[in-house]
């Protein structure tokens, strides 16, 4: 036994891995490129000949793998699927594969005749006509979904027919029959045919065979509560919950809470608080908790008011927005998917989310909060300390902002400011939102120093507010630096590119700056932005018009009044490109429509009148006339276009009483007397000696007039050459030089000026003024747009 045993040589100095490497080298495989023999049988049938003097036998006695034994080859294999056939001779080349037989024959069709195959075919058209109508839905089109739903429901009743007929009724595909009604009923209620959808959905829940059919009674009840038929809808929502598992807890929630909102619909508002308490006791949410508020609103029961707003507040949002993108060290890789995950759907999502619940929140508090104290200022303190208690802390301070801004509503501008001044001190964020409103409220006032104050605390706290900053520019137009201004309207657009007061802002700074090229550009970006924005369309109007290309101003203006068609100022603009363009005809339409919107208008009144005269319908200027005298009874002007319009027509009579009128109450006026007298003349009265008189008496009144007014006049100028230090004339020069500067009642029509009519009404209904948006300054004549305000929103962005 020890024989075997090979004890380990003790000469530590021999190698332990000696005779590793050696091998037999009848397997050297490196010298087979000189092996001649070896070359020769690679290159020749040599080596596969067999031995010809006998047949090698193994030593079982049989054949060896692939010897010819009386004519037929050992397969090289015992499986016939190897290649081996009885049928092969000597010589045959050795193929396992049977690659040599070609390609196999085709597969036999089958046919197309037996009844199930038709079934089948049938079947699997139906389900491509549900499936054609769910897409067709989905992609917007309800008439073709609606047809294909209906062909879907005509096929599977024949297939049905057909089934009926060769196989017994337990065969019959039910899952089938339900999707096809389903999908039926559901394209009926897209397409606001519900009278159908009911018949359709019927025929399901009455159908036993249909296991779940009758949780389409929601749907029935949907359909009932779109008829605004609450009863119905609360009867079949109970009918389903009735057939509801109390597995299935999500969707008992909702029948609850479409039970809830069909008992508000019928003013029930004790039934539907029993329906959203039993909710807030299962799942508590925070639609169910709004509208539990809003039902104890209605009833006016403010401790319950409290209970449920807390309740509200303490619904559990399941959001851990902050924390989740909070990067704890400076990986790379860590910080770049952060990046990455944070705007992707599942963030979008909880976005949404988060904001929902400060909506229901705010409402709820602003709803609440008159009706839980005696006060609002009381009420919404207890809102924002209860908020302050919760896990929405950091919605305190907007609620306090939004508190501001109900004063503002209520017109309490001293208790707006001393809210917003409270948060002077709080965080950035607050305090930049904070003083931008404080600087929009000063701004508003005319208060530029303290507009700039808190328009420069609301940058300072937070760089990146576009508020801020468009407020901060609009300080800075409102002290003339244009071009500083700009920088802060660029610098608030870079930071929010759909800030469109900012954007707006803009288009006025480029505006007054003439780089019309610029503003125009700034007022289309926001015409794609706000396509509907009177004040936009305005002032493209205007731009084109500043650049001599008056079809363009037209086709602009006509956009305008498709959105303002009431709009007199734009009618009147409208109606003045058309007559500066020559087109008379369309003048005078858009002159009579904004005269029939304001018939105060003095430019459009003398533009109807003078239509008139140029038209030889004297008899119609008149009115107009008129009405201009009603408007302006202190300016002789329109009175003599009266008696003008009636001497014009031929009515003499009345022209000479209406000159005697106006000679009464403007005694001195030239050209009334003159024709007075002329009239007079022809007509062959006695008067006339008594208003020659007059008529003289008044020329020499105003020849002395003028007299005074020259020498006072030359006085002045003698004086200021020869350096005299009386600079301000004697105190009759003073008076002449005022009578001088004020229009004189005696002066004839055709010696006033157009300046005297040119006080133009402001309407109060008219266009935008070109101003930075929620500026509040003084009217100018350069202005195009009357006195509708576009300020910069209230709330913080």
């Amino acid at each position: 036994m020890m024989q075997n045993v090979h004890l380990a040589p003790e000469n530590n100095e021999d190698d332990l891995y000696s005779g590793y490497n050696d091998y037999n080298p009848m397997f050297d495989t490196e010298d087979l490129e000189n092996d001649v023999a070896f070359q020769q049988a690679a290159r020749t049938s040599h080596g596969r000949r067999p031995p010809s003097k006998a047949t090698l036998t193994s030593s079982m006695g049989r054949p060896m793998t692939g010897t010819i034994q009386d004519g037929v080859s050992r397969p090289m294999t015992a499986v016939q699927a190897a290649g081996y056939t009885k049928a092969a001779v000597r010589g045959s080349s050795f193929d396992p594969l049977g690659q040599a037989k070609g390609p196999a024959s085709p597969l036999e069709k089958k046919t197309s005749d037996s009844v199930e195959e038709k079934m089948r075919q049938l079947e699997k058209k139906v389900n491509d006509l549900v499936e054609e109508s769910c897409v067709a839905n989905s992609c917007g089109d309800l008439k073709l979904a609606l047809d294909k739903a209906k062909e879907a429901g005509r096929q599977e009743r024949e297939l049905l027919r057909q089934r009926e007929q060769i196989t017994p009724p337990e065969s019959i595909n039910l899952d089938l029959t339900y999707t096809v009604l389903l999908n039926l009923a559901s394209q009926y209620v897209a397409n606001e045919m519900y009278a159908e959808a009911l018949t359709t959905y019927q025929v399901i829940v009455k159908n036993k065979m249909f296991s779940n059919g009758g949780i389409l009674k929601v749907n029935m009840g949907n359909i009932y509560l779109k008829q605004r038929n609450y009863s119905k809808a609360i009867k079949f929502y109970r009918m389903a919950l009735d057939q509801i598992t109390s597995s299935h807890k999500q969707m008992r929630i909702k029948i609850m809470e479409n039970i809830g909102v069909a008992f508000i619909k019928t003013g029930q508002y004790i039934d539907a608080i029993s329906s959203f308490e039993e909710i807030m006791s299962i799942s508590p949410n925070l639609k169910a908790g709004f509208n539990l508020i809003l039902c104890y609103f209605a009833i006016g029961n403010g401790e319950q008011m409290k209970k449920a707003f807390k309740n509200l507040i303490e619904v559990p949002l399941e959001v851990d927005y902050e924390e989740k993108y909070i990067s704890l060290n400076e990986d790379l890789h860590t910080n770049l998917l952060i990046e990455a995950i944070k705007n992707d759907s599942l963030s979008q999502i909880e976005r949404e989310r988060k904001s929902l619940a400060e909506e229901y929140i705010m409402t709820a508090a602003k709803l609440i909060a008159p009706a839980i104290e005696t006060s609002f200022a009381v009420g919404y303190d207890w809102c924002v300390d209860a908020v302050k208690a919760s896990h929405y802390v950091e919605l305190a301070n907007d609620l306090e902002i939004n508190k501001a801004t109900t004063y503002l509503r209520q017109q309490n501008f001293n208790q707006a400011l001393e809210t917003l001044k409270m948060f002077e001190k709080k965080d950035s964020r607050v305090k930049s939102a904070a003083a931008t409103n404080l600087s929009f409220l000063y701004y508003l006032g005319n208060e530029l120093e303290q507009a700039t104050n808190y328009a420069d605390l609301a940058v300072n706290s937070d760089r990146y507010n576009p508020a801020a900053l468009t407020n901060k520019g609009n300080t800075v137009f409102a002290n003339g630096d244009c071009e500083k201004a700009a920088e802060f309207y660029k610098e608030a657009l870079r930071n929010d590119s759909f800030c469109t007061e900012a954007l707006y802002n803009l288009g006025l700074t480029y505006k007054k700056l003439n780089r019309i090229g610029e503003a125009l550009d700034c007022f289309l970006k926001l015409h794609a932005i706000l396509p509907n924005s009177a004040q936009v369309l305005y002032q493209l109007a205007s731009i084109y018009q500043i650049m001599e290309d008056p079809n363009q101003a037209i086709e602009w203006l006509l956009q305008l009044i498709s959105v303002v068609p009431t709009d007199p100022h734009v009618l009147s603009k409208l109606g003045n490109l058309y007559d500066i363009e020559g087109d008379k005809s369309q003048a005078f339409h858009y002159y009579c429509e904004s005269y029939r919107y304001f018939p105060s208008n003095i430019e459009v009144i003398e533009w109807l009148g003078a239509y008139y005269i140029d038209t030889q319908f004297c008899e119609k200027a008149i009115e107009y006339f008129e009405r201009a005298a009603l408007i302006l009874p202190t300016q002789v002007k329109w009175q003599l276009m009266v008696a003008s319009c009636y001497r014009r027509s031929g009515n003499y009579q009345k022209a000479l009483e209406k000159y005697k009128v106006i000679h009464r109450k403007f005694p001195e006026n030239i050209e009334c007397l003159r024709f007075l007298v002329r009239l007079c003349t022809d007509m062959g009265l006695k008067e006339v000696q008594e208003y020659i008189t007059k008529l003289k008496k008044a020329e020499k009144l105003k020849e002395i007039r003028e007299q005074r007014i020259k020498s006072g006049r030359d006085g002045s100028a003698r004086s200021r050459k020869e350096g005299s230090g009386d600079t301000g004339g004697t105190k009759g020069e003073r008076l002449s030089a005022k009578l001088k500067a004020l229009p004189g009642t005696s002066e004839p029509y055709e010696s006033s000026s157009n300046k005297e009519i040119d006080a133009s009404y402001a309407d109060p209904l008219g266009p935008q003024p070109e101003r930075p948006k929620t500026a509040a300054r003084k009217r100018t004549e350069e202005d195009d747009f009357a006195d509708e305000e576009l300020g910069e929103d209230l709330l913080p962005e």
